[in-house]
C-alpha cells in the first residue's frame, strides 16, 4: 500500500487567551491519500480550518500547536517532513507553503489584494516558488487562467479583483494556487458564497485539474451535497476530534455516528414530505412564539405587495479614462405578487438582478420604469409616490434582513442598541417599554435576554443572524424582504434560521421576499418560486408544479446544479459544462430572446407561468 501524501496523527491546537486556554484540535488522526480527495466536514467551530492552518503553519499568534504530526511525503526531495517540527518562518516551510502546499481561501475577495492585478498576484507565486522570470512567469499566467476558464486571459492579467465577479475571483485563487503544480491544495470551504451554477462549475474544475495534476485535495465544507460529488474519503469532526471517517460510499449509506446522522437530517432536500421540517442538531425554541397572536390588521383584497413592469440600466464606465461607456439591462420587465401570509422565492444567480428588485422594492433605488404597489389594506398605492407619513408607514410595514449578519450589525453597538435603534427612530414608546420590547424579540427568537448589553462580535454567525431578523420585527412589519439569509451559514445553523423564518410566519403572520441561489432552501420555505436570469423573470410557479414539471431551461439548468447530498443523485458535469443556460439569445425556441426584447409569460398551467420570445408569442397569436 503507497504511503499517505499527508499524515495527521494525534493533533491537538490550543488558543491561549486571557480567559483561559482552549482546545480547538484535539488529537485529530486523518490520512490524504495521494490523488484522492478528503472532504473534513463538521459545523462552523469544530475545528476544520484551524487543522488547514496548522498543516500550513499559518496559525494565528493566540494559537500553538500542542501536540502530535502532521508527516507530508515530500515529492520534492523524496523524503518524509514533520511539517510540527519545521518554524513557520523557516526556509524549508515557505519553501513547502504555496509551493508544493498550496490553498484556496473561503473569500477570495478579502483574499486578494485590492492594490494589485490578478496577473500581478499569480505571477508573484510561479516568482517565489518556481523561477525568478517574469516573461515565463506570465507566460505561465496566461496558461493557468485559461485552464481555470477565465473567458478572456489577457485582459484578466490587468484586472483588479473588484472588477471581477465571485466565481471569477474564486478561479483568479484556483490560477494562484495551481500555478505552482502543488501536490496538495487545500479548499477551505471554496464554493460556500457562490451561487449553484458557479458552485458546480468551479467543483467540475476542481475535479478536472486533479486528473490532469494528480494532486491531492483537501477540501473543507459543511456542505454534504458537495462532498456527496467530489469527496473519495471523508472525514467528519465534532470540537476538535474525529466522530466518524471513511469512503464516501460508506459515510452516505451507512452513517453510524448520531452527529453524522444528524448532519444529514438538516440538509433540506427536494424531496421532502410536505410538512416535513429540517431537524437542526441544536433546536432554536421561542416560548413566545408558542402563545404569540396575529396582530389584528386590515387584510388587503389582493395582494399584499406587487411589482409590474420593473425596469432598471446601470451605465458603467469602461476605463478611467477612455470616456467609454456600457449599458447594464440589471431588470427587464419584472412582475412579481406577493400574497398576504405566504412567500414567494425568487430565485437565480448572482447577478441576475434578485438584489437590485429587492431594492426597488424597498424603495432604495428608483426604476426607471414600472411600479411598485403595496396594499395595507385600504387599497394599493404606488411605493415611490408615498411621502411624508404614509412613506414612515411604508418603511415601517417593509423590512429587510441582509445576506450577512456581521457587516450589517454596528460592531460598536450592543444588541439592547441594535434592536431599539429602529423603535427610537420612529419615536415608539418610552425607554422601558423599548427595553421590554428588545427583551420580547430575543426571546422570539430564541436567545436569552442576558445577551443584551453583548456586542455582535461575540456571537456566532447564526446568532448574528437571529438578532438581525429580531431587529427587523421591532416594528411589527407585515413583509420581510429576505436576502439570502443563510447562504453564508453551515448546515445545522441554516436549518435553525429556516424553521424560525417558518415559525414566525406562522405566528406573525408574515409575508416573504425570499431572495436565494439555492433552490433546496427556496422548495424548504416557499410557496411560489420566481426563477430569474439577466433581469428576466423566466418562470414562476407553485414549487410543487416548479420542481414536477421545470419548462425553461434555465430552470432546469439551475435544478440540475444543486449539489445532492445523495450519491445516487450525481451532478452532471458534463451537462452544465457544455450548456448556455445563462444567455438568452443561446436559448433554443420558443424561448430565445434577442437583445432589448422582453418577450411575455405564457400560464402552461393553473399558477405556472413561464417567459416565451416575442416571435413565438405572435406566431401563436
Amino acid at each position: 500500500m503507497d504511503e499517505p501524501l499527508l499524515s495527521v496523527r494525534e493533533l491537538t491546537v490550543d488558543f491561549v487567551t486571557d480567559s483561559g486556554n482552549f482546545r480547538a484540535v484535539d488529537g485529530l488522526t486523518f490520512d490524504i491519500p495521494k490523488g484522492k480527495t478528503v472532504a473534513l466536514v463538521g459545523e462552523s467551530g469544530s475545528g476544520k480550518s484551524i487543522t488547514a492552518q496548522a498543516i500550513l503553519q499559518i496559525l494565528p499568534k493566540q494559537a500553538k500547536i500542542g501536540a502530535g504530526s502532521i508527516v507530508f511525503n515530500d515529492p520534492a526531495i523524496g523524503d518524509a517532513v514533520d511539517i510540527t517540527g519545521l518554524e513557520a518562518e523557516s526556509s524549508a516551510m515557505r519553501e513547502m507553503r504555496g509551493g508544493r502546499i498550496a490553498m484556496i481561501f473561503q473569500e477570495p475577495m478579502t483574499s486578494l489584494s485590492p492594490l494589485h492585478t490578478i496577473g500581478d498576484q499569480i505571477s508573484e507565486s510561479y516568482l517565489t516558488h518556481i523561477a525568478d522570470d517574469p516573461a515565463e512567469a506570465k507566460i505561465h499566467t496566461l496558461e493557468v487562467l485559461e485552464r481555470v476558464g477565465f473567458p478572456d486571459p489577457k485582459r484578466a492579467l490587468n484586472t483588479y479583483p473588484f472588477e471581477l465577479s465571485g466565481g471569477l475571483r474564486q478561479r483568479a485563487m484556483i490560477a494562484m494556487a495551481l500555478i505552482t503544480r502543488p501536490a496538495l491544495l487545500i479548499a477551505d470551504e471554496p464554493t460556500t458564497a457562490l451561487d449553484v451554477t458557479t458552485q458546480a462549475q468551479i467543483l467540475d474544475l476542481i475535479k478536472k485539474l486533479q486528473i490532469e495534476t494528480g494532486m491531492s485535495v483537501l477540501l473543507i465544507t459543511h456542505d454534504l451535497g458537495v462532498v456527496a460529488n467530489v469527496a473519495d474519503e471523508v472525514v467528519v469532526i465534532y470540537r476538535g476530534r474525529v466522530m466518524e471517517a471513511g469512503s464516501r460510499d460508506d459515510l452516505f449509506r451507512r452513517a453510524q455516528h448520531p452527529y453524522l446522522q444528524a448532519l444529514m437530517r438538516a440538509v433540506p432536500r427536494f424531496a421532502m414530505a410536505e410538512g416535513e421540517r429540517l431537524t437542526p442538531i441544536r433546536e432554536v425554541t421561542s416560548e413566545v412564539l408558542a402563545h404569540a397572536q396575529t396582530p389584528e390588521r386590515i387584510a388587503p383584497a389582493g395582494p399584499i405587495l406587487q411589482a409590474e413592469g420593473l425596469t432598471k440600466t446601470f451605465t458603467l464606465r469602461s476605463g478611467w479614462f477612455s470616456g467609454k461607456v456600457r449599458t447594464i439591462h440589471a431588470v427587464n420587465g419584472v412582475d412579481l405578487a406577493l400574497p398576504t401570509g405566504k412567500t414567494l422565492g425568487l430565485v437565480g444567480e448572482s447577478g441576475c438582478g434578485k438584489t437590485t428588485v429587492s431594492k426597488i422594492i424597498m424603495r432604495a433605488m428608483n426604476p426607471d420604469s414600472g411600479h411598485v404597489l403595496f396594499d395595507d389594506g385600504t387599497g394599493p398605492r404606488k411605493v415611490h409616490e408615498l411621502e411624508g407619513d404614509a412613506l414612515t408607514a411604508y418603511r415601517r410595514n417593509v423590512q429587510f434582513i441582509f445576506q450577512d449578519p456581521f457587516s450589517s450589525l454596528n460592531p460598536r453597538m450592543t444588541v439592547y442598541e441594535l434592536l431599539t435603534e429602529p423603535l427610537r427612530i420612529h419615536r415608539i414608546g418610552t425607554s422601558d417599554e423599548r427595553y421590554e420590547r428588545a427583551k420580547q424579540l430575543l426571546d422570539m427568537v430564541g436567545l436569552n435576554q442576558r445577551v443584551l448589553r453583548r456586542y455582535p462580535h461575540s456571537f456566532s454567525g447564526g446568532q448574528r443572524q437571529r438578532i438581525g431578523i429580531a431587529r427587523a420585527l421591532a416594528l411589527e412589519p407585515r413583509v420581510l424582504i429576505c436576502d439570502e439569509p443563510v447562504s453564508a451559514l453551515d448546515v445545522s445553523v441554516q436549518a435553525q434560521v429556516l424553521n424560525l423564518l417558518k415559525d414566525l410566519q406562522a405566528a406573525l403572520g408574515l409575508t416573504y421576499l425570499f431572495v436565494s441561489h439555492n433552490l433546496a432552501v427556496v422548495d424548504y420555505i416557499a410557496d411560489t418560486i420566481a426563477v430569474m436570469c439577466r433581469g428576466y423573470i423566466v418562470e414562476e410557479a407553485p414549487k410543487t408544479s416548479l420542481f414536477r414539471n421545470p419548462v425553461h431551461p434555465y430552470t432546469q439548468a439551475l435544478l440540475a446544479a444543486v449539489p445532492d447530498p445523495d450519491i445516487d443523485r450525481p451532478l452532471d458535469f458534463e451537462k452544465l459544462r457544455v450548456g448556455r443556460f445563462a444567455d438568452p439569445s443561446q436559448w433554443p425556441e420558443p424561448f430565445r430572446l434577442a437583445a432589448g426584447e422582453f418577450g411575455s409569460m405564457k400560464e402552461i398551467e393553473p399558477g405556472h407561468k413561464v417567459r416565451l420570445g416575442t416571435e413565438f408569442v405572435r406566431e401563436a397569436a
